[in-house]
């Protein structure tokens, strides 16, 4: 049987995110003998003008993916990244879940007040509703 952190997927938005999101996952990982593969979705206007350019949002992806590396490579994890674009950020993680074969997409919710993600759409809970594998949901280490 497959475990659960065998492979997974780890959706990753900013630095700062991915310090919480690999705190709170890496320990259970490599207690899997598992693997990251961790995915940065740049959303993309659907027909209306870019915050940035191309290569300002890629830049910023290899920041992002850096801290990942650097903390899978701590813990002795292996690690593959993956900078993907969509209109649906949720779509774009699935794709790459099934892309890889994911056993879970693991995550850290991101704060924020409710009223944001009311309005701009809320990833984590069409992660939670829409996915056809397990979806993980872990802590924010420094929050507890």
């Amino acid at each position: 049987m497959t475990g659960l952190f065998e492979r997974i997927v780890l959706p990753v938005v900013t630095e700062e995110d991915a310090e919480t999101t690999c705190d709170a996952a890496l320990d259970r990982v490599a207690d899997a003998d598992g693997r990251v593969v961790a995915v940065h979705v740049v959303e993309k206007g659907g027909g209306i003008p870019d915050k940035a350019s191309v290569e300002q949002r890629e830049e910023r992806a290899d920041e992002i993916f850096s801290v990942v590396t650097d903390r899978c490579d701590a813990a002795g994890v292996p690690v593959e990244t993956k900078l993907t674009y969509g209109t649906d950020i949720a779509d774009a993680i699935f794709d790459v879940a099934d892309d890889v074969d994911a056993t879970a997409i693991v995550f850290s919710p991101r704060h924020g007040s409710r009223w944001i993600q009311l309005l701009t759409g809320d990833v984590a809970h069409s992660l939670v509703t829409k996915s056809d594998r397990p979806i993980v949901v872990l802590p924010d280490t420094e929050a507890n």
